[in-house]
């Protein structure tokens, strides 16, 4: 059975104290009324992840790196790998978000190198995928994500696709308060699936947890995760608010 995934996205957002205190405040809710069959990600900045860890239950709650290098190591000033992700003590990292894609010219060439040392190193990516306003409106969503997917994370073999998490994220609806209805996310939903069902099987496809990234927050989270094909959340804004963030987690 497939996993309930809630993972927060705290972007470029909070100062190393801050982002203790927001750890340190999920971390108390979740560890008193949190749902126990909700796996809980903190997607903290790099300079974050240590301090996280440190200050969550980490039997409860995984900590997320929101980026890795795409090489090993190196002279590559300024980058992070992923044995340096994983050795801090993270399980998950974020891939292909669309901000890194749109601004920072990240491509499929680029991701596959992510998800290949990502996954070597034992981390799970939280891999994402989506459409922008001009492809939702001309009506080619779905194949624009489906070229998204068999571009990367589809090269990967059965059992290395079974590690990781896919997000769904219309690009149009992150940051600017227009979210899915809730059967525009489960249509896309379904057909992400479908399509892992046609490229790896029915039973990884049922396995997949996929998470909807597009302006999740306390007020509609319950109506998109009632969906059968949606898993849960990648939130960005609701997950800076230890109580927002709380009540989507409770959302099942």
């Amino acid at each position: 059975m497939r996993k309930k995934v809630v993972a927060g996205n705290w972007k470029c957002n909070t100062t190393l104290q801050e982002g203790v205190d927001l750890a340190k405040a999920v971390n108390n809710v979740v560890n008193e009324k949190g749902a126990d069959d909700v796996v809980v990600v903190l997607g903290t900045p790099f300079t974050h992840i240590t301090k996280a860890i440190e200050n969550v239950d980490t039997k409860r709650i995984g900590v997320s790196a929101q980026n890795c290098a795409a090489e090993a190591k190196g002279a590559f000033t300024g980058e992070v790998s992923a044995a340096m992700i994983k050795s801090t003590g993270a399980e998950y990292v974020i891939l292909g978000h669309s901000e890194r894609r749109e601004y920072y010219g990240e491509t499929s060439e680029t991701l596959n190198k992510k998800l290949a040392l990502s996954l070597e190193n034992g981390l799970t990516p939280i891999y994402c995928c989506g459409e922008p306003l001009e492809i939702r409106e001309a009506g080619n969503q779905k194949e624009y994500v489906i070229k998204q997917l068999k571009e990367t994370i589809f090269n990967l073999s059965a059992d290395e696709f079974g590690k990781i998490i896919v997000a769904y994220e219309p690009i149009w609806a992150i940051g600017t308060g227009k979210t899915a209805t809730t059967e525009q996310a489960q249509e896309m939903h379904k057909d992400i699936r479908d399509s892992i069902a046609d490229q790896f099987g029915e039973e990884v496809a049922n396995n997949t947890s996929i998470l909807y990234g597009g302006s999740c927050n306390p007020k509609n989270a319950n109506e998109l995760f009632a969906n059968p094909d949606v898993d849960g959340g990648l939130i960005g804004g609701a997950s800076l608010k230890a109580d927002d963030f709380i009540q989507i987690i409770n959302a099942y």
